[in-house]
């Protein structure tokens, strides 16, 4: 509850409570004084007075503003031997080391549950150990392996790599102790450590220290009072019941569930991903009465322009709007901020009079070089000249095709309707088109037609029966390809922000719903690869790290 609740509740309660008291004396004025005083319905604007000044008091002063909390998940023996009991199976992951038979996992969940957000700053450390912020500690064993898991934005993972490097250490174990880096939280974020280990010390629990500025480091198990979000609630409520008994207007709307916001938000970018964004900006409002989400795909390089244009008009405000990029984009842009939402996977396709189902690597960049001009040069190929069916040049989809298949830049452009040559000159049909969903319906349209478009929109395509996909080097374009790494066409998702989005803004809690259950089954139901679930969270990295 902020100041402007606390001031409009006060002057309420003066104003209509005190001024209807007229001076009487002695023992009849005071008696007079009392019973309007003890009233239910003034009772109740003083309670309400209280409890708002009680809770700015706390808020202001009482230590623990800044909070991390954690909580001990799970604490699992591990143990694969005969003795003392039945045989117990084997995890997956102690298949090939067998020195680790009796050992535990334990699921450690890190989150900010207080007040105010936890800038890296926050963190009080030795100047020795200045990177470190919090150490966990696991009595009496020894830490063999850790993972993060569930954290509540793929931003998090930047702060806690797998592999660390000198700047960013990452997580460091050392005996029966985990040391993490400083990692900022917002109010809210959480992660969760999946901690491998040794040792016979099961029956003591593991701990999390560490020390924050104006704030405290607490075992949320051993806590079961009133969280601070219910106390603002009662203090809320109480205030509106203060309005409501001095005639003022009371405030009917139900509260915004959590993790809304509302406000209006544009997502512009890339067409390849505009299928999960409208799904996912639909579902979000849905769920969220207030929220407006409006999608405007129009290409990876025309989106990011579109937010850059848009946070400068905004002259140092937040613009409402995100923009997807099929691969990085931004021409290094300091005021973008770069979130890693998926990894896409594309298909080349062909029309349905093209009797081709494979292609070498070669022959494709021979095909989009203007070597192969007619299918036939091509085994098993029908006597149908070839017309090349491209993106634009802001294309992410293009860029993707041109960078991670062909190796090198797309011939230009000769064609105005993807079936003749512009000039007589010209023995290549290439066209270039603005959409997936154009460079599809060409495709599906063109005899001889061949192109390349995201992997699910290609295949609902595919469907109909006009076209169809083609494989690469034997490899059918498929998500388990990827995650082999046996399959090239493919790049990872971004999201783009203009500067860092407020925590509570209708942003923000947008690319928090994509990264939670409903977002990560709308981006696999697409067939992209969803960056939030913890089993694809080593394959994104490796994507966003390069090829």
């Amino acid at each position: 509850m902020d100041e402007r609740w606390a001031t409009s509740a006060t002057c309420a309660f003066s104003e209509r409570t005190f001024a209807p008291l007229k001076p009487l004396h002695a023992r009849g004025a005071i008696m007079k004084w009392l019973e309007q005083l003890t009233a239910p319905e003034n009772l109740l604007a003083l309670l309400g007075v209280v409890v708002t000044v009680g809770g700015l008091s706390y808020e202001r002063l009482i230590p623990g503003r800044k909070r991390i909390g954690y909580r001990v998940q799970m604490d699992t023996l591990i143990d694969d031997s005969t003795q003392d009991g039945p045989i117990h199976q084997r995890l997956r992951m102690l298949e090939n080391t067998p020195d680790l038979a009796g050992a535990s996992l334990v699921l450690l969940r890190i989150e900010n549950d207080g007040f105010r957000s936890i800038d890296a700053d926050d963190y009080i450390t030795a100047p020795a150990t200045n990177h470190r912020g919090l150490t966990a500690t696991f009595p009496n064993r020894i830490v063999r392996d850790v993972a993060v898991t569930e954290p509540s934005h793929p931003d998090l993972l930047r702060h806690l790599p797998q592999r660390g490097t000198p700047e960013n250490p990452g997580l460091v174990c050392a005996g029966n102790e985990i040391s993490l880096p400083r990692v900022p939280l917002n109010k809210g974020d959480h992660f969760k450590l999946l901690v491998l280990l040794t040792g016979a010390g099961t029956d003591k629990p593991p701990h999390v220290g560490g020390r924050i500025k104006e704030g405290r480091i607490r075992n949320n198990e051993k806590f079961r009072r009133p969280s601070n979000r219910m106390l603002g609630l009662i203090g809320s409520l109480l205030a509106m019941l203060i309005l409501q008994s001095f005639g003022m207007p009371l405030w009917r709307d139900d509260p915004l569930p959590r993790g809304c916001a509302a406000g209006n938000l544009t997502i512009v970018g890339s067409t390849a991903f505009k299928p999960v964004a409208q799904d996912a900006a639909k579902a979000y409002q849905d769920d969220c009465r207030d929220a407006h989400v409006t999608v405007e795909a129009q290409g990876s390089g025309r989106g990011t322009k579109t937010l850059i244009d848009a946070g400068e008009a905004a002259k140092g405000g937040f613009p409402s709007y995100l923009a997807f990029s099929d691969g990085p984009d931004g021409d290094g842009n300091p005021k973008l901020k770069q979130h890693l939402v998926a990894v896409s996977v594309f298909s080349v396709v062909v029309n349905k009079d093209v009797r081709v189902s494979d292609l070498s690597l070669d022959d494709l960049r021979r095909l989009y070089s203007g070597r192969i001009t007619n299918w036939n040069q091509l085994p098993g190929g029908p006597d149908l000249p070839v017309r090349l069916v491209s993106r634009d040049a802001k294309s992410g989809t293009r860029g993707v095709f041109e960078s991670r298949v062909l190796e090198r830049n797309e011939i230009s452009r000769t064609s105005d309707n993807c079936r003749t040559p512009k000039f007589t000159g010209d023995t290549v049909v290439r066209c270039e088109l603005d959409s997936t969903g154009e460079v599809l319906k060409t495709v599906a349209n063109t005899p001889g037609a061949i192109g390349y478009a995201e992997l699910h929109s290609a295949e609902e395509s595919a469907r109909k029966g006009d076209l169809h996909l083609v494989a690469l080097a034997h490899r059918k374009p498929s998500i388990g390809a990827v995650r082999e790494r046996s399959y090239p066409f493919w790049e990872p998702e971004y999201a783009y922000t203009y500067t860092a989005p407020p925590a509570n803004s209708l942003t923000s809690k947008f690319l928090d719903y994509l990264a939670g259950d409903t977002g990560r089954n709308l981006i696999e139901t697409h067939g992209h690869l969803p960056c939030a679930a913890a089993e694809n969270q080593r394959a994104c990295q490796l994507a966003a790290g390069g090829r």
